[in-house]
């Protein structure tokens, strides 16, 4: 049986210490949940006053694809916990210093390796578990990107093995379209430029995100929970909008868990999740899986008893945790529209007044017109109804200029 964690005070030898590597809007939303339980926290990011950043007690800025970099911060914070956020990361000085007995990485070092590279988490699924995917190939040149999606077929979609957020994905037509995809693909890869995956279509009526979580049970073992499953819009690869619960069969749901729970059984450790999968009718296909909150679950801030952020502080700390619905709802993001640095918003108390509502506003400290700078909650007795109010919402909040 697991010996219960002991919580202490933070900025005192008896500290929880957990390290984020990335720090984002949903590495703030986890610090938040941390420091409500007196963790003591360190937030790490590639630029200054990131969100996290913001909010924890100590704040660091590297460049985490630097195995050295990240080894002696880890050494300087000696942290309980390190907890990946993001895909730009040295995975394998993570694995190295797991092995070592130097860190617990969340969920797992094998995890955050796989996960964080398409290639590695598609030949899990399909090559050694056998579930169901799209088509693929991968391929490290124009002239392999060219056979490979001559294999998958028209239409398909090219994206970097190492990216996020839609970054560097195109969906292509026709051959005529492979050379561009291949430029776009490199520039919006986060590590590895020189490998891209070529995915052909699948007929799918819709796409959901199932958080699952792996928490302890009163025993000591561990336990897979889901949360109500998450559907969502996406443009140009990046989710505009989603709700909860996603309207799905029986059958398609209980498909839906047993794939998500061979994944994340393999994956190991603790914490949330965020499994994608297409769905048609009852039928399921894997598509990814982030070993962390997902950004689509921003919606669990309105919807769920606990938030996928709280749920993935309180799983890792080994806490029972509780996925259970609170109502209906839905998430609109709101953008910067702007290229400028400190910009401020108008309309906010706008916003607001749209029944049943609720703004993150994330403090990003530099906005792009389409970068992803505040998100507006809404819940209703029906998603219908909330996603209207989380739309008019975000649409009443406007950016006024920068600094």
């Amino acid at each position: 049986m697991t010996t219960p964690r002991i919580f202490g005070t933070p900025l005192s030898p008896s500290a929880t210490r957990v390290m984020l590597l990335g720090s984002g809007e949903l590495g703030k939303e986890v610090i938040i949940s941390l420091q409500r339980l007196g963790v003591e926290v360190i937030a790490v990011d590639r630029y200054p006053n990131a969100p996290g950043h913001q909010v924890a007690h100590r704040a660091h800025v590297i460049d985490m694809t630097d195995g050295a970099a990240l080894r002696a911060l880890i050494a300087q914070e000696q942290p309980d916990l390190v907890i990946p956020e993001i895909e730009a990361i040295a995975t394998d000085t993570l694995a190295e210093l797991e092995a070592a007995g130097t860190i617990t990485c969340i969920p797992t070092a094998r995890a955050t390796q796989l996960t964080m590279n398409r290639e590695g988490i598609r030949r899990l699924a399909a090559e050694e578990l056998g579930l169901a995917t799209s088509p693929y190939r991968f391929a490290s040149s124009l002239e392999e990107l060219e056979q490979a999606c001559a294999f998958v077929g028209f239409p398909c979609v090219v994206k970097p093995v190492m990216s996020s957020s839609g970054k560097g994905q195109s969906k292509l037509d026709s051959a005529a379209d492979v050379k561009a995809a291949w430029d776009y693909a490199a520039a919006g890869g986060r590590v590895d430029a020189g490998r891209v995956i070529a995915e052909g279509f699948i007929d799918f009526d819709y796409e959901i995100t199932l958080l699952t979580v792996r928490s302890r049970a009163a025993d000591g073992t561990t336990q897979t929970g889901f949360c109500e499953p998450i559907g969502h819009k996406q443009v140009q690869g990046d989710y505009v909008e989603s709700w909860q619960p996603h309207p799905m069969s029986a059958l398609a749901l209980a498909r839906s868990r047993d794939i998500a729970e061979k994944v994340t059984s393999n994956l190991g450790g603790l914490g949330v999740f965020g499994v994608e999968l297409f769905v048609k009718g009852d039928m399921v296909w894997f598509s990814e899986v982030s070993p962390r909150p997902h950004d689509t679950g921003m919606v669990t801030m309105a919807t769920q008893v606990q938030s996928e952020f709280e749920l993935h502080a309180k799983a890792v700390l080994g806490l029972p945790v509780n996925t259970a619905l609170r109502a209906p709802g839905a998430s609109a993001v709101i953008y910067g529209q702007l290229d400028a640095k400190g910009i401020a918003f108008e309309g906010v108390a706008e916003a607001l007044t749209v029944p049943d509502t609720d703004i993150r506003l994330f403090g990003k400290p530099e906005s792009f017109a389409r970068r992803r700078m505040g998100v507006a909650l809404a819940t209703a007795g029906d998603v219908d109804t909330a996603r209207e109010r989380a739309l008019l919402a975000a649409s009443k909040v406007k950016p006024v200029g920068g600094a």
